[in-house]
């Protein structure tokens, strides 16, 4: 039987598009369920119809972070918030669900999900049984890393101090009422700081290059970015003196933070490190939100998935809005060899119309 994997991540699955009522979720960041369904029959039927097919999720597929529990946004996140969480996200993206569990169930298909810095909610056993119970399958969950035929898998954020977890600690329990999740910097800085941007400005993460972007703030939203920047600097000093047993940052850790930040990071050099390895031929990442491939030497590739939601380019060659919804190929010779990597762009089925996303 013909084998070939399917790497995807940083999908960004929310509330969807509508919440209840009727009104526009602005902070939904997954239009692209169709297409999604799409490439999941695509991978299911014509001549992969007899193929050995694995999806592997490398991370951030669903957007914990962006999903309130009953009107808040949390960093006190125990396992029955994330339950309900992802019970919204579900809700949200039926069609999406609907279309994992048909490939699940079509012999030959199985389901790998790599944890990644927004759906670290899938850490907990009470989530994974209910994604399990969703789709009908038992998914093969990984906390950090996957590694099969010298291929190296994860979501990145390892690599990066704002968002890197504690592997020896997933869990806060020490002087709580009940475990919580262990969130980096990171995830705090989002949900504390810069959540409270998205609600004025939805696609203020989702702009690159960040330089240039902070300078047409600068110039258009003067007063906005001014106190933004201020606000930045006091969240900042604060996280330095706040003494919280949910949330424990050093002072050199937040300096290393800072003088790594980056809104979209290089993943390479971590890559090329790891393929030093000569037991690793290929390196995948996700994270970065930027499709990327390098080589080094022979049969040593790094590929990073991108992502499948939007992004804004301030740079003149590619000025606008980008939207390419990428990911890589896997695929094993028939000889039985170690397996090739090709970076994809996933089209979806011809339409001759389709609904303008407006948010």
């Amino acid at each position: 039987m013909k084998k070939i994997k399917l790497v995807i991540s940083d999908l960004h699955l929310g509330r969807g598009r509508q919440l209840e009522g009727g009104v526009t979720n602005s902070l939904e960041e997954f239009y692209f369920g169709q297409k999604l369904v799409e490439f999941l029959h695509y991978y299911c039927s014509g001549e992969f119809r007899d193929y050995e097919v694995e999806l592997i999720i490398n991370g951030d597929f669903l957007n914990f972070l962006q999903v309130d529990y009953r009107g808040h946004f949390l960093t006190v996140i125990t396992e029955q918030v994330s339950l309900e969480k992802i019970k919204h996200i579900i809700e949200g993206h039926r069609e999406v669900f609907a279309a994992l569990r048909d490939f699940a169930q079509t012999p030959g298909r199985t389901i790998t999900y790599v944890v990644g810095n927004h759906d670290q909610c899938m850490l907990w056993p009470g989530t994974r049984a209910y994604l399990n119970d969703v789709l009908k399958t038992s998914v093969k969950y990984k906390n950090i890393v996957y590694y099969f035929d010298g291929v190296h898998i994860e979501h990145g954020h390892m690599h990066e101090a704002a968002n890197r977890l504690d592997p020896k600690r997933f869990f806060l329990k020490k002087n709580l009422p009940e475990p919580i999740l262990n969130l980096p910097f990171g995830s705090h800085f989002f949900v504390d700081f810069v959540l409270k941007l998205k609600q004025v400005h939805p696609h203020v993460d989702k702009v690159r290059p960040f330089k240039r972007m902070i300078r047409w703030a600068l110039f258009n939203e003067f007063w906005f970015t001014l106190r933004s920047l201020f606000s930045l600097t006091k969240y900042f000093a604060d996280s330095v003196f706040r003494k919280d047993p949910r949330r424990q940052f050093p002072f050199r850790r937040i300096l290393k933070v800072l003088a790594e930040s980056a809104i979209f990071p290089d993943l390479s050099e971590s890559a090329r490190r790891i393929l030093a390895d000569e037991r690793v031929h290929i390196v995948i990442f996700g994270h970065t939100h930027v499709y990327q491939y390098r080589q080094w030497g022979v049969d040593k590739e790094y590929f990073n998935t991108g992502t499948w939601t939007e992004l804004t380019s301030l740079d003149i060659p590619s000025l606008g809005k980008i939207t390419k919804l990428t990911y890589v190929v896997l695929e094993y010779p028939e000889d039985g060899g170690r397996p090739r990597g090709r970076l994809k762009e996933w089209r979806g089925y011809h339409r001759i119309e389709e609904d303008v996303a407006i948010s």
